[in-house]
C-alpha cells in the first residue's frame, strides 16, 4: 500500500508541507497572544485540574489536563499559556495529514490534503481554545499512521509497529473516549481487508494490545477508585436517551452542520466518491483504509442525532482520515478547480474566524456575537463577587459558593490569587439535588461544616430561589451585570446566607452544553 512514484521532488513537497504547517503555527500562537477572548468555562475546568495532576477527572480522561500543566510551568496561567497546546498539536497532526497522504497516495496528494485539514472549519476552532479536541486528532493522526506504516512490514519493524500502534491508541483514549472510534476502524479494516490480515501476526497482535493496555491501564485504574467516574459521565453524555425517535429534523441538523464544520466541497467529495465506490462496488485499498476510520464515526453520531441528539463534532475522529480521502480523491479525478475553490472557500472562512478572534466586534454585524458570550466577561463577573466578598472581611466570612460549573470555574481561574491566600474564603460549588454532576461539586461542595455565612453567587439567576431556600437566614439579594456586547449581559444575583442546611430535593435533569 505505497504511493506509486511521482515525477514532483518528494522532498519539494514536504518543504512546503513543513512551511505551510509552521506559517499556520505562528499565525494561531500570535492570535492567542492578542486575543481578549478569556476562557470559557470548560478551559478554566481543565487549567483547574491542570493544578492537580492525576490519571482521569470526572468528565474527560487526563490527557488535556497534562499539556495545559507542561505549558503553564513554561510560562504561566495566563490564557495563552493555556491555550498552548492547542495550535502546537493541530500543527503536528497537520504533518500527521502529509505523512498518511504520502504514504498512501504520494508527496502531491499529501501536501492537498495536509492543507485541506489544516483548513478545516472546525480545525480552526480546535487550535484556538484548549479542548479534548486537539490531543485526539494528533493522537488518532498518529494511530492510523502506524496501522498504514504497518500493513507492509516486515520482522521487527512490524513489531516496533504494532507497539507504537497499540501506545498511540492508548494515548488517544487518554485525550478522549472517542478514540474507540479508531478501534472500531482497526476491526471493520481487518473484516474487509485480506491483505490487512496479513499483516498481522499473533506476536503483533499481543504486542499492540499489551502496548494498549500498558498506556491504558492508570487510567481504568483511576476510573475503578472512582466508581468509574469518567466512563459514567461519558456514557450519559453520549446523549442516547430517545428523547424523540425519529427525529428527521435533528439528523437533517447535523449532516447540514457537516458542511461548515469540515467544509461543503471537501464533504461533497467523500459522498461522490463513496457513491461512485458503491456504484462500481470496487474501491481501492487505500481507499478502502480510510473509509474504515471515517464511517464509524459519521454513521454512529449520524444515528445518535437521529434516535436523540449530537453536537456537530461529535464526528471529529473523522475529520483528519476524511481530509486525506477527499484530497485524494479529488487529485484522482483531476478536480484540480475544485480542490482550489475548497482551498480558497476554507481559507477565507479562516481568515474571518481569526479577525473575529482578534476583534471581537466584527462578529456582531454578522449575527455571530452569541457564539463569542461565554468567552467574554468572566474577569469582571469575578471581580464584582470578590469586591463584594472584600467588602464583609470583616464579617468572618466561611465560603464564596456559586450555583453552576461555568461560574465555579471561570472564578477559580480568574479569582486564582484571591484564592491562593489561606486567609481568604474558599469557593464553593452548591448543588441542587442528588450526586454531583460535575467535579467541581464533588470536589468543593458546600456543606453545613463552611457554611456558616455564605456569600452566595447565582449566574444567571438559575437556582435562586432553590439556593436560598438552603439557608436558614438569608439578606439582600444584590443584582449586578457585566455586559458582553450590545445585545448580551451576564447577571449575577448575590446575597448573605447564613446556616447552610440543605433541603431534600427530587434530582434534577441536567443537560450539557456543548463548548
Amino acid at each position: 500500500m505505497t504511493a506509486p512514484a511521482t515525477k514532483r521532488a518528494p522532498d519539494a513537497d514536504l518543504r512546503a508541507a513543513l512551511m505551510m504547517t509552521l506559517a499556520l503555527t505562528v499565525v494561531r500562537v500570535f492570535v492567542l497572544f492578542r486575543t481578549p477572548l478569556e476562557l470559557h468555562p470548560d478551559e478554566a475546568q481543565y487549567w483547574l485540574w491542570s493544578r492537580t495532576l492525576a490519571f482521569g477527572y470526572h468528565s474527560e480522561p487526563p490527557m488535556v489536563a497534562w499539556t495545559i500543566w507542561a505549558t503553564t510551568h513554561l510560562g504561566g496561567d495566563a490564557e495563552p499559556w493555556v491555550r498552548l497546546a492547542a495550535p502546537l498539536l493541530q500543527g503536528g497532526a497537520t504533518l500527521l495529514v502529509f505523512a498518511i497522504g504520502r504514504r498512501l497516495y504520494g508527496g502531491a496528494a499529501a501536501l492537498a490534503a495536509a492543507a485541506l485539514y489544516a483548513l478545516v472549519p472546525a480545525i480552526q476552532l480546535s487550535a484556538s481554545v484548549i479542548a479534548t479536541d486537539a490531543p485526539l486528532l494528533f493522537f488518532l493522526g498518529l494511530s492510523i499512521l502506524a496501522y498504514v506504516a504497518l500493513q507492509p512490514a516486515q520482522g521487527r519493524a512490524r513489531l516496533l509497529l504494532a507497539a507504537g500502534l497499540g501506545a498511540a491508541l492508548g494515548l488517544a483514549f487518554l485525550s478522549e473516549y472517542a478514540a474507540v472510534y479508531a478501534v472500531i476502524g482497526v476491526a471493520l479494516h481487518l473484516a474487509l481487508s485480506r491483505e490487512a490480515r496479513r499483516a498481522w501476526t499473533p506476536a503483533s497482535a499481543i504486542l499492540c494490545l499489551a502496548s494498549l493496555g500498558a498506556v491504558l491501564a492508570p487510567n481504568l485504574g483511576w476510573n475503578a477508585a472512582h466508581g468509574f467516574a469518567t466512563l459514567r459521565h461519558t456514557l450519559a453524555n453520549a446523549n442516547w436517551a430517545a428523547d424523540d425517535l425519529m427525529n428527521g429534523a435533528g439528523l437533517a441538523r447535523f449532516l447540514g452542520a457537516q458542511l461548515i464544520v469540515f467544509g461543503p466541497i471537501p464533504l461533497g467529495a467523500l459522498m461522490v466518491g463513496g457513491a461512485l465506490a458503491a456504484r462500481r462496488r470496487r474501491i481501492e485499498p487505500a481507499d478502502l483504509l480510510l473509509l474504515c476510520f471515517i464511517l464509524p464515526p459519521l454513521a454512529i453520531v449520524s444515528v445518535q442525532s437521529f434516535v436523540s441528539r449530537a453536537h456537530a463534532n461529535g464526528s471529529g475522529a473523522s475529520y483528519l482520515p476524511g481530509a486525506v480521502l477527499a484530497a485524494a480523491w479529488l487529485m484522482r479525478w483531476r478536480a484540480r478547480r475544485w480542490l482550489a475553490a475548497a482551498l480558497v472557500l476554507q481559507g477565507l472562512a479562516a481568515a474571518l474566524f481569526v479577525t473575529i478572534i482578534l476583534a471581537p466586534r466584527t462578529a456582531e454585524p454578522l449575527g455571530l456575537a452569541s457564539a463569542f458570550k461565554r468567552a467574554k466577561g468572566w474577569s469582571q463577573t469575578t471581580q464584582l463577587i470578590l469586591d463584594r466578598a472584600r467588602e464583609e472581611r470583616g464579617q468572618g466570612l466561611s465560603a464564596i459558593a456559586v450555583n453552576n460549573r461555568f461560574l465555579y470555574y471561570s472564578v477559580a481561574y480568574y479569582g486564582r490569587d484571591f484564592f491562593r491566600d489561606p486567609l481568604n474564603p474558599p469557593l464553593r460549588a452548591w448543588t441542587s439535588a442528588g450526586a454531583p454532576q460535575n467535579q467541581a461539586k464533588a470536589s468543593a461542595p458546600l456543606t453545613p461544616a463552611d457554611g456558616q455565612r455564605v456569600l452566595a453567587a447565582a449566574d444567571e439567576g438559575w437556582f435562586r430561589d432553590q439556593m436560598a431556600a438552603d439557608f436558614t437566614k438569608v439578606s439582600g439579594p444584590e443584582i449586578d451585570s457585566v455586559t458582553l456586547d450590545r445585545k448580551h449581559k451576564r447577571r449575577v444575583v448575590m446575597f448573605i446566607g447564613e446556616g447552610f442546611r440543605p433541603r431534600p430535593r427530587p434530582p434534577v435533569s441536567v443537560r450539557t452544553t456543548p463548548p
